[in-house]
């Protein structure tokens, strides 16, 4: 899994002040929990750039003073002004404690709904899950294949091992629909089908004539 190191310096000040200085000189203000004790830290924001910019999952090794801290993002807070980051929360890995996470979607395969021309549609890109540090991963696959016309994937149809899924289980994750085109040509089919049971009405209606005349 990817990982990137990130240089921080250990909070001294605390307080509206404090913190507007530090963003003032385009520091970021943050905290890890989840070890022995909260650490309160800040570090440039460009440090976090390609941590934070990104869909991928990725540890970051946060080196505070004289130790190194392994977290995962559990959140952030933006400027409503510019949208630029102004805290950060991270929690830190600690082997025998679970924690919660929110793992990007990789869809693999061919649909075979797409395949007889209908469009695959995801709805959603990531799972929160529950498990120990050691059963993080970049990514959870999920195979299409069997996706059929009209057909779902649900949270429930996601298994992996060691991974406890949090969202609800009947949340539709991807789906394949009708195109355009398939309606159109399925709209059309219907009336052409429908026209052969009323033709046969009239050669029935003739039969009928022609019985009588032989009684």
């Amino acid at each position: 899994m990817k990982t990137i190191t990130i240089e921080g310096q250990l909070r001294t000040g605390f307080g509206k002040t404090a913190t507007r200085q530090l963003r003032s000189q385009e520091m970021v203000p943050g905290v890890i929990y989840g070890g022995a004790k909260e650490i309160s830290f800040y570090a440039p924001a460009a440090a976090f750039k390609n941590f934070v910019y990104t869909p991928s999952f990725q540890v970051a090794e946060v080196k505070v003073g004289d130790n190194t801290y392994r977290t995962i993002l559990k959140d952030l807070q933006f400027d409503k002004v510019n949208d630029s980051l102004t805290h950060i929360d991270l929690l830190e890995l600690v082997e025998d404690k679970k924690v919660v996470a929110d793992i990007p979607l990789k869809f693999v395969g061919t649909s075979k709904g797409v395949k007889d021309g209908g469009k695959l549609i995801t709805k959603m890109k990531s799972l929160k899950v529950k498990t120990y540090p050691k059963y993080l991963k970049e990514q959870i696959e999920v195979s299409i294949d069997d996706l059929d016309l009209n057909g779902n994937i649900r949270v429930e149809d996601v298994k992996v091992d060691h991974y406890e899924i949090l969202n609800s289980p009947r949340i539709p994750i991807a789906s394949v629909v009708l195109t355009r085109q398939l309606k159109q040509e399925e709209a059309t089919a219907a009336p052409a089908a429908g026209a052969a049971a009323p033709a046969a009405a009239p050669a029935a209606a003739a039969a009928a004539p022609a019985a009588k005349a032989k009684k």
